[in-house]
């Protein structure tokens, strides 16, 4: 077990990644406060398209596809589905999915990358900027080698600061400030906060349906944002299954898009957790 120590959160040494997700992360808020006098609702409209298409394509792709293997797409719809997710700017699949793959191995533990144990702003966004913290409580990006053996994976792990940068150019190109600002800014503050709070909130209020080791809660508004991802005690309880909304009035959008793959053929060995393993982790209701 590593120790439990205050970390400071300025006054460090950051790496170049700390930086670059500071400078990415900053701009994205900077962008959004700029809105209000580059404001076009068309502009606004498109933001909140492409939040909702994005943060669909993070759950869909890095989250279940990736880090969980809940289901299997053939590489020619794997690999471009898994890139547009790249344009949510939450980083690259490899770095996503490792840090996704350690939490849940070291589950609200002194080693968990954001446990709201060490304070909820950490849980909700610090933790993003301490590279150096996660490697020394996780240690090293070996829980991704099924992803690094693909020249894809790697090819986006190397280059990704330019499609970040293509992908403000080709808002400002297409829309100017307007689609920057409105769309850009006001679409990525939102899908990153909607991210965010599915490790903050959804480790602290909430339902807990399943007996599970750890603080994760099923938070129902949650999910209306994050694509059926708020469904986290769920997640937590069954981490393999494809549908996180077990019951049927538990809105799972990622679910339903999953299901329509597997339908016209293209998602196979979909998983789901079975009634024997249900049974097992069921509180009494």
């Amino acid at each position: 077990m590593v120790r439990k120590e205050e970390r400071p959160y300025f006054q460090r040494y950051w790496t170049w990644a700390d930086v670059a997700r500071a400078v990415t992360v900053t701009m994205v808020h900077f962008l959004c406060l700029l809105a209000p006098f580059n404001y076009k609702w068309e502009a606004l409209r498109f933001g909140l398209i492409l939040v909702a298409v994005t943060n669909l394509l993070i759950t869909f792709s890095y989250h279940r596809n990736l880090a969980h293997r809940s289901f299997k797409l053939p590489k020619w719809l794997e690999y471009p589905i898994a890139y547009a997710a790249v344009f949510a700017l939450q980083g690259d699949p490899l770095d996503w999915v490792s840090i996704h793959r350690f939490h849940h191995q070291f589950t609200d533990s002194d080693r968990d990358p954001h446990s709201p144990k060490e304070g909820f702003l950490f849980s909700h966004v610090m933790w993003i900027f301490d590279t150096l913290y996660i490697k020394y409580k996780c240690g090293g990006r070996n829980n991704v080698m099924d992803l690094k053996k693909q020249w894809f994976y790697r090819f986006l792990r190397k280059t990704i600061g330019f499609h970040v940068l293509m992908y403000w150019t080709a808002l400002y190109l297409y829309g100017g400030l307007p689609y920057l600002t409105c769309g850009g800014g006001v679409g990525g503050v939102i899908g990153y906060h909607v991210t965010w709070l599915v490790a903050s909130v959804g480790h602290t209020w909430g339902s807990r349906p399943w007996k599970t080791n750890d603080t994760s809660h099923n938070v129902w508004w949650l999910c209306l944002v994050t694509m059926g991802d708020g469904w986290h005690n769920n997640h937590h309880a069954f981490q393999s299954s494809a549908r996180q909304g077990l019951e049927w009035w538990q809105i799972d959008i990622t679910w339903y898009l999953i299901r329509l793959f597997e339908v016209l053929g293209l998602a196979t060995d979909v998983k789901l957790p079975t009634e024997l393993q249900k049974q097992k982790l069921a509180l009494a209701r």
